[in-house]
């Protein structure tokens, strides 16, 4: 993500050119960042609130995902405000444009509402999930050019793209429902004999017959049913191939997962939210209007582009590492002077209970 939004905001665009291979291998693996996000968001999201449920304390969790996916939605407006342009009085509508933090948060938010729906039975929930996931990719086609003229921009912006929205809730809530489906495998599955290994070969195999063979499956339905849909599907068909990507992804880190944990990479991954409110600050200028795109805008040469990306995330990390360690102070010496500002009345009541 880093990396991509870096190279995408400031490379010179006559170097954004399919006959370059360095170009076109670098814009294939991000098209692939996205798809990843909102997969491993489905997935840990509801296993953690299955694992909860089975527990019987998915009360707690379900009001920490809630708090966490309406705190989403509202960092991710809060990043576009042009906090300097509306204090001189100019004011328009560019911020209302969703991106990644809002669709996540509502993705987690119609999680959470489908789990209630089908706790008590996670095989209908997987059903639920499964099919969910697969009629949002089908009808792409039917929602691809989505206008909503006559709905207000606050809600249009979630379903359509005409004003600007980066992320839709379709089609990027499929991944999601996918990722909740592979959640209810894990959870059911988990403990039993070999399940890694299977798992593995699984993700490995159903990722490369996504890949493969998708666009012909999507084609022989059509075929078959002589459903106009499943053909327009089949020729535009990057989302089921993005899923691939994501499988063979997953069964990769998966079957590597012993050498991840303890990692660098794990603490980073620990921190996403931070990096990505970082990132966002540094490249596009959030509250200020002043940031890398203000000064560097599609102008670098690939070089600058390469070695700027990756002191950009040695940067971007630094900075969320540092913030974590200044929050654990804070929290700490907060916690302290709660301690001491406590009524009499409480800490007279302890040191009965103790007595």
């Amino acid at each position: 993500m880093l990396q991509g939004h870096f190279v995408d905001t400031l490379l010179n665009p006559i170097y954004r050119d399919d006959s370059y291979t360095a170009y076109t291998v670098w814009s294939y693996f991000r098209g692939i960042t996205a798809p990843v996000f909102f997969t491993i968001s489905g997935l840990v999201f509801l296993y953690l609130l299955l694992k909860a449920h089975a527990k019987g304390s998915d009360k707690q969790r379900l009001r920490k995902g809630a708090t966490r996916a309406v705190m989403l939605i509202g960092i991710g407006y809060a990043l576009r405000i042009p906090f300097f342009s509306w204090l001189k009085g100019s004011f328009d509508t560019y911020f209302l444009v969703i991106d990644v933090l809002q669709c996540i948060g509502l993705s987690l938010l119609l999680l959470i509402g489908l789990y209630l729906l089908c706790r008590r039975n996670s095989y209908i929930l997987s059903v639920v999930l499964l099919s969910v996931g697969c009629v949002i990719f089908v009808t792409e086609p039917l929602y691809r050019n989505l206008t909503l003229e006559h709905v207000p921009l606050v809600f249009a912006n979630y379903l359509s793209k005409s004003n600007g929205s980066v992320f839709t809730m379709l089609p990027w809530f499929g991944y999601v429902a996918f990722g909740g489906f592979f959640a209810t495998l894990f959870f059911r599955n988990s403990q039993k004999k070999y399940f890694k290994q299977i798992t593995v070969t699984a993700f490995f195999v159903l990722g490369v017959v996504l890949l493969q063979y998708s666009t012909l499956i999507l084609q022989k339905l059509f075929d078959i049913t002589n459903i106009e849909l499943f053909e327009r599907s089949a020729n535009y068909n990057y989302l089921f191939l993005r899923l691939g990507n994501v499988l063979v992804y997953f069964g990769f880190f998966y079957l590597l997962e012993r050498f991840m944990k303890q990692s660098i990479v794990t603490r980073i991954g620990e921190t996403t939210l931070n990096i990505y409110i970082v990132h966002f600050i540094i490249i596009y200028g959030s509250f200020t209007g002043i940031g890398l795109k203000h000064f560097y805008y599609k102008s670098l040469e690939p070089w600058e582009a390469v070695f700027g990306a990756l002191l950009f995330i040695v940067v971007v990390c630094l900075i969320v590492f540092h913030i974590g360690k200044t929050n654990a102070f804070i929290y700490k010496h907060l916690r302290k002077l709660l301690h001491l500002i406590k009524p009499p009345e409480v800490s007279a009541k302890k040191s009965h209970d103790k007595d």
